[in-house]
């Protein structure tokens, strides 16, 4: 004689409203805790990139120098990096691999020379703001 054994029901049992509620309070709690974290390393990572990229700029300039006897007038501005000046004999250029660089805030960066305190080019962001003056993430980066 054949015997036929009953189906078992599996039962599925869902979270509680309480275990959610609980689950989300920890993850906004994690949240709350880690976002701060990483909006100011994302803050920190632009400065430091804007430094780089002047730091390389001023190699540039440095090097233009060394071949025309001075450095870019303002007039010129950074564009006499990658494009010979109108007149300018000696240069040797260009003096970057790529394209002239924004600031990490898709702005052009500031040149000027002779600098205003008497240096011989001031380069310079104004930073997150893009405006003159500033403090913390906003503050003007300048070489």
């Amino acid at each position: 004689m054949k015997t036929f054994n009953k189906p078992r029901h599996n039962v599925l049992r869902g979270f509680t409203l309480l275990e959610l509620l609980v689950v989300i309070v920890i993850i906004g709690l994690l949240a709350g805790i880690v976002a701060p974290n990483l909006f100011r390393q994302l803050s920190s990572s632009e400065v430091t990139t804007a430094r780089a990229q002047m730091d390389s700029l001023v190699k540039a300039l440095d090097q233009y120098r060394l071949h025309t006897g001075h450095y870019p007038s303002t007039t010129q501005g950074l564009r006499a990096l990658v494009v010979s000046p109108a007149g300018e004999t000696r240069w040797n250029g260009p003096y970057l691999r790529k394209a002239l660089p924004n600031d990490p805030w898709a702005t052009p960066y500031n040149y000027q020379s002779p600098g205003p305190a008497g240096e011989d080019f001031l380069l310079f962001s104004y930073g997150k703001d893009r405006s003159p003056g500033g403090s913390g993430d906003a503050a003007d980066i300048s070489w």
